[in-house]
């Protein structure tokens, strides 16, 4: 287990958006350690990146979501494995989380000016 705090609680305090934005917080990565062609660092990101999409597919909260979250880690498994046969890529999955981070951010500020 690479994130141990998350997995014990932390993670399913998250709102869904907030889940998916950490999820898109690696996938980021991912792609910056392809640019720096650094694949130690890529294959780590890949491993916390599958971790984080199974804990959002252990949070109760979101069964109803489970085809969506499911079919995001077979499509970024289908990139990363080389078949690609979605025919998508890191950096449209990285727009596709880029929406949750924007979402997170203004339920946060909701929050606090509340």
């Amino acid at each position: 287990m690479l994130h141990t705090t998350l997995a014990h609680g932390r993670w399913f305090e998250l709102s869904l958006p907030e889940q998916m934005a950490n999820i898109g917080s690696e996938v980021h990565r991912l792609i910056l350690f392809q640019k720096n062609q650094d694949q130690a660092r890529f294959d780590a990101a890949f491993d916390r990146t599958l971790e984080l999409i199974d804990l959002t597919l252990a949070d109760l909260r979101w069964k109803e979501g489970y085809k969506e979250i499911a079919r995001i880690r077979e499509v970024l498994c289908d990139i990363y494995f080389g078949k690609n046969q979605y025919d998508t890529s890191l950096e449209a999955l990285d727009n596709y989380f880029f929406q949750f981070a924007i979402v997170a951010q203004r339920d946060k500020q909701i929050r606090q000016n509340n």
